[in-house]
Order: C-alpha cells, then structure tokens, then sequence
C-alpha cells in the first residue's frame, strides 16, 4: 500500500478515536469487561466491497466474523493442519456458544468469476488456486441446470447456489450438526447484491433467495 493510501486509513484511524470511540466509550470499555457475547457467526467473502458490520447496522460485539475467498466453507477434516475457518466454526460453536450460522454470497463475486476463468496454476497463487475447487460443485450445478444462459446471469446463479453447497458444507463439522439437531443452533444463507444493497435470504419452502423481512 502507498503512502497516500495508508495515511488515509491513519486519518480514518484518528477520526474514529475522536468521534466514534468517544460516542461509544462505555460501550467499549464494557466489551472489555464483559468479555464477547456474539449473536452469530457470520462467514462471508474477503472482498473490500463487502462490509459485514455496515450491511447489517451491526454494533462492535454484535458478530463473530469469518472473511474468506468466496465466503467458502470446506468439508470437516479431521487432521492437525491449519484449518482457518474451520477453527474460527469450532471456536464460534464450542467455546461462545452463539446460536445462528450466516453464510453470506455476493453479487459480481471475484471467486466465482474466477471459476468460470480457467485460472493457470502458479506457484505465487497455489493456495488460491486449491481454495478456489471448493466453488466447483456449485459451477458443475449451475452448468448442469442452465448451459445456456448469458454468462452474467450464469454467475448471479452460481454466487446464490455456492451458498448452499456452503451450508452443506457446514453441516459435516459434528458439532454443528449436532446443536442443528437439537435445534439450538441455526443456519443462514444470504446473499448480498452490491448492485442495490439488498440481502436476501435462502428460503427452503419455495427453494429461492427472498429479500430479508423481520
């Protein structure tokens, strides 16, 4: 990052510490105090485009968040590698004990144009290049329903689709099976469209997304 571009997160720093963390000082100091009390976990996608805690009007201690390429969640595996996102369900589930899952897509989703962009191997990008196979069953589906489609209604269809192999996906850690079965933890699929700043919510009675209503 240049120096015009960090100093701007410098002054957005010091504007935060004088109007933001002033307005909410107590509130701050409370989360210290209190320790973190999440209302859920949220796992969505890396891009600087999608902002969790602005979409949702979500305060500081409202949500537990997990931000990768794609808002992807691979299958449980039981070794002792390094799983990122896995830990961050384990911790999420297990230790705080938050009772709602959102697995949230977007519109116009890098990730998932990248499926569709045959991306060349390289060493520089080897780990994003493997990350990037967990969007595949959702690309074959989506190939499988509507070949023939323009390409941009293609993507929009994969983006939505993607979040529910997510959701399947999040379902093969033992522990987040077990508190869906006790009904005592809850799964959402989201979707964001950058375009009109609407999250729908996957409904499974009419199996489609439906903008969220309280």
């Amino acid at each position: 990052m240049g120096k015009k571009n960090i100093n701007a997160l410098i002054r957005g720093h010091h504007n935060f510490q004088d109007l933001n963390f002033k307005k909410n000082e107590e509130r701050f100091k409370s989360l210290v105090h209190e320790g973190q009390n999440p209302k859920a976990l949220f796992i969505g996608c890396s891009d600087s485009r999608v902002v969790p805690e602005l979409i949702t009007g979500s305060k500081p201690g409202d949500l537990f968040i997990v931000r990768n390429i794609g808002n992807f969640v691979a299958p449980f595996k039981p070794d002792e590698d390094y799983h990122a996102t896995a830990s961050a369900i384990e911790y999420a589930v297990g230790i705080l004990g938050i009772s709602d899952i959102i697995i949230c897509g977007h519109s116009h989703c890098g990730a998932i144009g990248a499926l569709y962009s045959d991306v060349a191997y390289s060493e520089d990008i080897l780990h994003t290049v493997k990350w990037l196979e967990l969007g595949n069953p959702a690309k074959e589906y989506a190939l499988s329903l509507f070949p023939n489609i323009p390409k941009e209604q293609l993507l929009r269809y994969t983006e939505k689709i993607s979040v529910l192999f997510q959701l399947e996906n999040i379902l093969t850690y033992p522990m987040v099976k077990k508190r869906v079965d006790e009904r005592s933890l809850f799964l959402h699929g989201w979707y964001y469209d950058i375009t009109t700043g609407v999250i729908s919510s996957y409904d499974d009675e009419s199996d489609s997304f439906i903008p969220l209503e309280l």
